[in-house]
């Protein structure tokens, strides 16, 4: 009887078994079928409503080219298989699903999310070298063998999308290589001016471009005293913006708007350095005949795309600010630079000693606070004066977009940041006493200092008291030019400059 009981049980056992392990099958071959349906383009599809993106594929080379491959979604936006391709896959899915049942995709700012900040958080490197396995084909150009032996060489800082952004999704605006055409297309305005705009006062004035049909606006600064950095209690204050320390300015000129595209041009088509001999400093050599040797052609769209005209010049290195304004000196006969900090602070206030120089607290604006993150903030006063992330859909705008300081001055704050004249130094305000006047910063360093934030930059960020600087190394971590650009940032496209004219002999002060 225990010998028929015991066999009974094993038998139940074994069925129970059995059916487990078919179920279990089932349910595996459920799931592979499940990840294989949802991993289909068309799949992708149903959620991605990004306008142009089957298109803008489909005119790419993952879709068209002399193989016949063709690269699906998953191959590019999940890691490869055994390389956290199912943790992955939920997570992204989990946030495509939330976001198509949940928020407008019609408010999507698509073009910010093509950008190399965003498109790292849903392309990985892995997957582009698991078919990419040789860097070195035979095909491969000089450009391209040295930009790959640059990357093998700094592959642990560096993705493949730094240089390769649009292969999955062709962009017509897109340029992947050194652009001599950069800048030709400009349309002229009918007047070219002849001479310069004569200054004999201190007082706001238009300046004229020679030989070119471009001309700016100056805002005659009155000088004055204030207090440099900040107070020790301001709302996100840091340790480089104190001492706060009494500065005495004299008058001077400054722009009323950053250099603009239209200004930048002209110098950059009167002085381009294409074909010209130069030495790897930029420098000019013997039996070059110009007076000024401007920047060489950049590697790909310095603009971005957003468009050139009115919007700020950006991209340039310091270096390229630096002659900009040795060429507006010459050509104009007046003594261009670019401001002091202590210049640009003071231009920046416009008197005021608060914050910003509108009315409004840092805590009030910042969007980093979790009571605004959750409900909001009400930023309508800021967002007139200053282009900042909340506000600049991911890019420059023209200075039309906001109003001016106290001494007409626009975007100090936000849009692009500004180069000072100055070496960065976190300590700087220690090295001031009291009453000094017209301060230039350290007499040497390593970096320059950068103020006013950008179009990136968090409200935080943008008050008239936060300092920066320029970060060479990670600011060219992409060029992939042999040798490196010594006038083009790769990297920084959010960087900018502003010009200052000393009332001097040249603009009627003896």
């Amino acid at each position: 009887m225990a010998g028929k009981l015991r066999k009974f049980f094993q038998e139940k056992i074994l069925l129970v078994l059995f059916i487990g392990f078919v179920f279990g099958l089932l349910a595996l071959i459920s799931f592979n079928k499940s990840v294989e349906y949802t991993s289909t383009n068309e799949f992708c599809e149903s959620c991605h409503v990004h306008p142009h993106v089957t298109e803008s594929w489909k005119l790419s080379t993952h879709y068209d080219n002399k193989s016949g491959i063709q690269v699906k979604c998953v191959d590019c936006h999940l890691p490869p298989k055994g390389e956290g391709y199912l943790i992955e896959k939920a997570r992204l899915g989990a946030k495509d699903i939330y976001g198509y049942l949940f928020k407008d995709h019609e408010s999507f700012n698509w073009e910010a999310k093509s950008t190399v900040e965003q498109a790292q958080h849903f392309t990985y490197k892995a997957s582009c070298i698991q078919c990419h396995v040789n860097l070195f084909p035979l095909t491969l150009s000089k450009e391209g063998q040295d930009a790959h032996l640059y990357y093998s060489q700094n592959e642990e800082e560096l993705r493949c999308i730094n240089c390769h952004l649009h292969v999955g999704h062709f962009d017509p605006n897109a340029t992947h290589e050194s652009n001599i055409g950069f800048g030709k297309d400009m349309q002229a305005n009918i007047e070219i001016y002849d001479d310069p705009t004569p200054v004999d006062q201190h007082e706001d004035f238009e300046e004229k471009i020679p030989e070119t049909p471009v001309s700016f606006e100056m805002v005659a600064i009155p000088g004055g005293t204030f207090k440099i950095g900040s107070p020790a209690d301001e709302p996100y204050r840091d340790e480089d913006e104190g001492p706060q320390k009494e500065v005495k300015i004299s008058p001077f000129f400054m722009g009323k708007v950053e250099v603009t595209w239209n200004e930048f041009l002209a110098f950059y088509s009167q002085t381009g350095a294409e074909g010209r001999s130069t030495d790897t400093e930029g420098s000019r050599t013997e039996g070059d005949v110009d007076a000024i040797t401007g920047p060489t052609p950049p590697y790909g769209q310095p603009d971005q795309n957003w468009g050139l005209g009115d919007r700020p010049a950006i991209t340039m290195r310091h270096r390229a600010a630096m002659v900009y304004c040795e060429w507006l000196s010459q050509v104009t006969g007046k003594t261009y630079r670019l401001p002091t900090e202590a210049e640009w602070e003071y231009a920046c206030r416009g008197g005021t000693q608060t914050p910003y120089f509108f009315e409004g607290d840092p805590t009030d604006f910042s969007q980093a606070k979790f009571w605004n993150k959750i409900f909001g903030a009400d930023t309508t006063n800021i967002s007139s004066y200053v282009i900042y992330d909340v506000n600049s859909m991911a890019k420059t705008q023209p200075p039309s977009a906001v109003k001016a300081n106290p001494f007409g001055l626009k975007n100090m704050l936000g849009n692009a940041a500004e180069f000072c004249l100055d070496w960065y130094a976190p300590d700087a305000y220690n090295a001031l006493r009291d009453g000094v006047e017209d301060p230039k910063g350290p007499a040497s360093g390593t970096e320059r200092v950068v103020r006013g934030g950008s179009f990136k930059s968090s409200a935080e960020d943008v008050r008239s008291a936060d300092r920066d600087f320029t970060k060479t190394e990670a600011w060219m971590k992409t060029d992939p030019q042999m040798p490196k650009s010594i006038w083009w940032y790769s990297d920084a496209n959010m960087v900018g400059f502003r010009v200052v004219c000393e009332f001097d002999e040249n603009t009627g002060n003896p």
